[in-house]
């Protein structure tokens, strides 16, 4: 691997031509950008471990790709696209690739927070992780509460959050504080399958499984005071709740179904690709704009799957402390999305242009001043969240304008897996994870101790120096650090 590194942070794969073994054949491929990586000399060695190189290699091939591909500081082995991987595409004729935004659609994370201290809830907090336990559906295959027909689903994936508004799970500050006002507005539900329906119905306001989390936080460190106050942190020890899921089994079938579609019509239109995973068509194309519509339904139904886990949170907050959540300042401080495709104007090359950005496990991270950021942040950048492991920390980071220039606006998403879920469990005993977490003053509720396992803090990159890459290069800046006190996994 030709790996040149060309200043701090930085390593680039300049463009090459790629050879391939394809039903015995030797194909050739050219990459079309360079890759570029963003990593110290530690990131770099974890990413190395996988296939994530190649897989950006093989990214920088798309027709119509602009300016660079990119591995963030998180970025490891994915389907097709690295997790971490960004890439913007003509937004008229460059590729639309759904691996480029994986099979979670809309996972992302939202971030509340409460004027409560550390010694209001150290003693029950037990009785308040049992509370949320009960109160939001979790685990593998787990369903929500409502009770809804298609017609409302139709609305939910047609809408987004201002479903949730009319239903009275949401208030105005809700959509305000979250990425495109929580409703992507293409969305068009009679494009979704009746099978995506039917495994979405019934899980609309649960947690789901796998490295979906709800976590009670304390502020550990601010960084920056005056930007932290903007945003409602206080003080060190405020409690925080962070929130992480997406549109699960919906975004599965949206993506499977649209890969089988895209495959059939990539020989239509005599595209070739050194990755099948890499599976894409022109954004011209009826195909392409099917999977933006279809894209956009799974992601309205993230949205308001976080938003109705949100509100049962509220509920289980007001039930413990017999208050109002208003009381309690139990108010969004931003929600953010990390697997999703966008339609935005960048720079490239000194022409302002429109690209399909790609962000697969990646976050957005506008700078002050851009018109997409909340009027109450415009002053300060748009806040990045980068949640770290049940037993590490998380941050609360603004965007900056350098972001624009390497990234397309985009920061990582978190810690980034070192080991597979398989070899994790190998390696760890869910028991002796939560025994070791207690001792560390961190309380998990999980739906099986496998879980625990699969997600123990070894599995994963050090959060720390995940998010410095990002901040050294001027991406990000870091505001505050959150550690756990209490986790509930699914």
């Amino acid at each position: 691997m030709n790996l040149n590194k060309i200043d701090d942070n930085i390593y680039e794969i300049p463009p090459k031509t790629i050879m391939v073994r394809v039903h015995g054949e030797i194909k050739k491929f050219h990459m079309k950008v360079p890759a570029h990586i963003y990593a110290n000399e530690y990131i770099l060695g974890r990413i190395q471990q996988d296939r994530t190189l190649d897989q950006i290699s093989n990214v920088a091939c798309l027709p119509g790709i602009e300016k660079h591909a990119i591995a963030l500081s998180d970025a490891h082995q994915g389907y097709g696209f690295c997790i971490g991987g960004v890439a913007g595409t003509d937004a008229n004729s460059g590729m639309v690739s759904p691996g480029g935004v994986g099979y979670d659609i809309n996972c992302g994370v939202r971030l509340l927070r409460t004027n409560l201290l550390l010694n209001d809830i150290e003693k029950i907090l037990p009785d308040l992780l049992n509370s949320i336990f009960r109160n939001i559906p979790s685990g593998l295959g787990s369903k929500g509460k409502l009770n809804i027909n298609y017609s409302d689903l139709d609305k939910v994936l047609d809408n987004g959050l201002n479903w949730a508004l009319e239903k009275g799970y949401a208030i105005e500050e809700d959509l305000k504080h979250c990425e495109e006002n929580g409703c992507l507005k293409d969305a068009d539900a009679s494009l979704v399958s009746e099978k995506a329906k039917q495994r979405a119905i019934k899980q609309l306001g649960s947690l789901g499984s796998g490295n979906h989390f709800l976590e009670i936080q304390k502020v550990d460190e601010i960084y920056n005071q005056e930007i932290a106050q903007k945003l409602g942190f206080n003080e060190k020890n405020q409690i925080t709740v962070m929130v992480h899921t997406g549109s699960r089994a919906l975004g599965h079938q949206v993506c499977t179904d649209s890969l089988r579609n895209i495959e059939r019509a990539m020989k239509k239109y005599q595209i070739k690709v050194p990755d099948r995973e890499l599976a894409c068509v022109p954004a011209d194309t009826p195909e392409a704009q099917n999977y933006l519509s279809q894209m956009a339904c799974a992601a309205n139904f993230g949205f308001n799957n976080r938003q109705l886990i949100t509100h049962w949170l509220r509920e289980a907050f007001q039930g413990i402390f017999k208050k109002q959540f208003e009381d309690l300042d139990l108010n969004l401080i931003y929600g953010v999305c990390h697997n999703i495709l966008k339609i935005e104007e960048h720079e490239v090359d000194g022409k302002k242009m429109k690209l399909n950005v790609h962000r697969k496990g990646a976050t957005r991270a506008f700078p002050p001043g851009h018109p997409e950021i909340p009027q109450d942040y415009k002053d300060i950048g748009q806040p990045a969240l980068i949640p770290g492991t049940m037993g590490s920390a998380s941050y609360v980071c603004v965007g900056k304008p350098k972001a624009m220039d390497l990234s397309f606006g985009s920061t990582a998403h978190g810690s980034g897996r070192l080991m597979s879920r398989s070899k994790a469990k190998k390696k760890y005993w869910g028991e002796q994870i939560k025994k070791d977490l207690s001792k560390k003053g961190i309380l998990v509720k999980a739906a099986s101790m496998q879980v625990i396992a699969e997600e123990a803090p070894g599995a994963y990159k050090d959060i720390d120096q995940v998010v410095n890459v990002s901040h050294d290069l001027g991406i990000v800046e870091k505001i505050v650090r959150l550690v756990p006190v209490g986790v509930v996994k699914g």
